[in-house]
């Protein structure tokens, strides 16, 4: 059946800071002085492909940060997929953070700054997941692939079940500019809009044999890797809006992670 939010998904984060608008086909989150707000899925899935389409926050929103991510229960030896959306002065580009975790290994973050103003209307962004490689999606285009590299000694999230999550929250000692761009809280409340929520894939409530079950439509042959459309997206991204890869900080990383030598 289709995803709603009221069947879906729970409030997790100040009730009074979320609002469910048009029968709960949109979710309004807010964010002031005094909180945040967030939701997550009722369940828990293994692999498949999750979105959401969003509208950000508009005009200035620096030191905030708008996430949309999946998540394990371990928190130790998590595995995690994020999205997430840093505030800017106005006029500036929005930049898009993603990350990978597995097994409780981060710090593989990417940054891509947005070709299009993502508070002028909704946006869909996506997760694709399955054994071969973890996809980003904006409005369909690949940002980031994440390879599954086990088999070469990397970390590859393939057992945890995860739930998916979306938070409004203030960061504004490193959201934007590195923390040099605080928050303005006279511009409060900020808000941010959800819609359009998307969930197929095997919940861990479901048949044992979903997440091994080769013909699951996101196991098939076509999303075992890029299509050729996708790779030319993918290369258009990295080209011109690509502004942070961990696999190029060389201060940070003076050995270059074992992942980033695989390509996609």
């Amino acid at each position: 059946r289709p995803t709603t939010f009221l069947q879906d998904f729970r409030i997790t984060w100040a009730d009074s800071h979320i609002k469910q608008l048009d029968g709960g086909r949109v979710i309004q989150l807010n964010l002031d002085q005094n909180s945040g707000s967030g939701f997550a899925s009722k369940n828990q899935y293994l692999f498949g492909k999750v979105s959401m389409r969003i509208k950000l926050i508009p005009g200035d929103s620096a030191g905030t940060v708008t996430a949309f991510y999946m998540i394990s229960s371990n928190f130790a030896v998590r595995d995690e997929l994020d999205f997430e959306f840093l505030g800017n002065r106005s006029g500036q580009p929005y930049t898009v953070q993603t990350n990978v975790y597995a097994n409780g290994k981060g710090n593989r973050e990417q940054r891509v700054n947005l070709w299009f103003d993502p508070s002028a209307d909704f946006h869909t962004y996506a997760i694709l997941w399955n054994h071969y490689h973890v996809v980003f999606y904006v409005d369909d285009v690949p940002v980031r692939v994440f390879k599954n590299n086990l088999a070469k000694g990397v970390p590859f999230p393939t057992s945890q079940p995860m739930g998916i999550y979306s938070t409004l929250w203030e960061a504004d000692d490193w959201a934007t500019r590195g923390g040099l761009d605080k928050i303005d809280w006279s511009k409060a409340p900020f808000t941010t809009y959800y819609q359009g929520f998307d969930i197929e894939g095997c919940p861990n409530t479901g048949p044992g044999s979903c997440p091994s079950n080769v013909g699951n439509w996101w196991e098939t042959a076509t999303y075992q890797q890029l299509t050729a459309d996708e790779l030319r997206k993918y290369r258009w991204v990295r080209d011109n809006y690509l502004i942070y890869d961990y696999c190029t900080d060389r201060p940070r990383f003076p050995t270059i992670p074992p992942e980033c030598f695989y390509g996609i």
